[in-house]
C-alpha cells in the first residue's frame, strides 16, 4: 500500500497481518529522518492499516499501560488514549491525544522509558547521561558513565540505549569510551559498551554501534547495529550471542510473545552508519540495506515477518508494541480536531 498524499510505500510479507491478529497487538515506529510517528494495525476489513502523524525529529517511544511517551526534537510528549475500553473513534480502537509535554530543548533524547512509579526517564545523548524531565529545567540528569567527567553538551560517548528491569534503569549502551566532544566516532567498529547502571561497571565491550538494550524473559537483548546482528548478552561473561542477521542498520527493539520487533534502516554514505562490518556482511549475502520493520522468531532466530518501507522514509529509530490494540490512531497538532476533542473521566457522567 502507498500512504495517501505521500511518497512512502509499504509492503507486508504474506502472513504479517495474520501475525498481528494472532498477537492481539498493533505496532508503532518512529522516523526522525522523515519526522513521522507511524501506527500499524488492522482495519475493519482485515487489511493492513497504516496511520501517521508528523512530529519534528521523533525518536524514542515508551508504552506504559494506555499511555505512549514520544521524544521529539525539543519536547517529550505523553499521548493518552482518549477511549474507554470497548469504545471506538471512527475506525480506531485506540485514539491517542497529546496530553502533556515537557519542553527540553534539543538535548538529543534517544531511548525513553517509564519506571515502576509510572514516571518517565530518558537518555540524553547530547549530555551523555540518563535524566528525567523537570518542571523548570531542560532535564534533571541523575547518572552518567564513570569515564565521562562532567555533564557537557558534547555527545562524548554517544550514550543511546536504556534497558529497564523491575521498574528501574538497569543497563545502557554507548558507542565508545570517550570523554571528548564526539570522541565516540573513533570507536564505531568495535568500541561499543554495555554498562550496568547500579554499579557503573562495564558488562560487555567490543560491540559495534550497539543500540536498544532491552531486558526480556530474563535476558538482556540488544542490537549490534554495526554488524547487523540481533542477539543477547551473557551477563556473567559479557559475551554477545548473535541470534539473527538483519539487512540494515538496526535501531528500535520491542517484544511481544515469542517475537522481537526490530527496525532497520538504509545506510547514509559517509555517515556514522557507513564503513562498518555491516557493509561487508551485506556484500557477502548479496543484499543492500533496506528500511523495514522485521519480526524475529526468538525460538529459531528467523525473520518471520516483515513490513518493508520504500520511498521518502529510509531510516527508523524506535519500535513499540501496543498490546490489546487492533487499529490505533492519534490526533495531530495542525487541524481543528485537537481543539474539538474533549475527554472527561468516566465518573463525570
Amino acid at each position: 500500500m502507498t500512504l495517501s498524499g505521500s511518497q512512502t510505500a509499504f509492503s507486508a510479507s504474506r502472513l504479517f497481518v495474520g501475525w498481528l491478529a494472532e498477537q492481539q497487538a498493533a505496532l508503532a515506529f518512529s522516523t526522525y529522518q522523515a519526522g513521522k510517528l507511524f501506527f500499524v494495525g488492522i482495519d475493519d476489513k482485515g487489511k493492513l492499516a497504516i496511520f501517521n502523524r508528523t512530529l519534528a525529529r521523533v525518536m524514542g517511544l515508551a508504552v506504559h499501560e494506555r499511555s505512549l511517551w514520544v521524544a521529539t526534537l525539543w519536547q517529550l510528549w505523553r499521548f493518552e488514549d482518549a477511549l474507554q475500553p470497548g469504545e471506538r473513534h471512527q475506525a480506531y480502537d485506540r485514539w491517542y491525544v497529546p496530553q502533556q509535554a515537557f519542553t527540553t530543548g534539543d538535548i538529543d533524547i534517544h531511548d525513553v522509558a517509564v519506571d515502576g512509579e509510572g514516571e518517565p526517564l530518558f537518555v540524553s545523548t547530547l549530555f551523555s547521561c540518563l535524566a528525567r524531565p523537570h518542571p523548570r529545567y531542560s532535564l534533571a540528569p541523575f547518572w552518567k558513565p564513570p569515564f565521562v567527567s562532567r555533564y557537557a553538551a558534547e555527545d562524548r560517548c554517544h550514550l543511546n540505549g536504556l534497558a529497564m528491569r523491575d521498574g528501574r534503569p538497569a543497563l545502557v549502551t554507548c558507542v565508545g569510551r570517550s570523554d571528548a566532544n564526539e570522541g565516540w566516532r573513533e570507536h564505531r567498529r568495535d568500541g561499543g559498551l554495555l554498562i550496568d547502571v547500579a554499579s557503573s561497571e562495564v558488562v560487555a565491550e567490543g560491540l559495534s554501534m550497539p543500540h536498544s538494550p532491552r531486558w526480556y524473559r530474563d535476558r538482556l537483548w540488544l542490537l549490534n547495529a554495526g554488524t547487523g546482528e540481533f542477539g543477547h548478552v551473557e551477563i556473567d561473561s559479557g559475551r554477545f550471542v548473535p541470534v539473527a542477521f538483519c539487512p540494515g542498520f538496526m535501531r528500535g527493539l520491542s517484544f511481544v510473545g515469542d517475537y522481537a520487533v526490530v527496525g532497520i534502516s538504509e545506510q547514509r554514505e559517509k555517515s556514522s552508519m557507513s564503513d562498518l562490518l555491516l557493509d561487508e556482511r551485506l556484500r557477502e549475502r548479496g543484499v543492500k540495506a533496506r528500511c523495514a520493520v522485521q519480526v524475529i522468531d526468538l525460538r529459531r532466530g528467523d525473520v518471520a515477518h516483515e513490513l518493508r518501507i520504500e520511498g521518502a522514509v529510509t531510516e527508523l529509530f524506535d519500535t513499540a508494541v501496543l498490546p490489546g490494540c487492533r487499529n490505533p490512531g492519534a490526533i495531530g497538532f495542525q487541524s481543528d480536531e485537537i481543539r474539538r476533542t474533549l475527554v472527561l473521566p468516566p465518573d463525570a457522567g
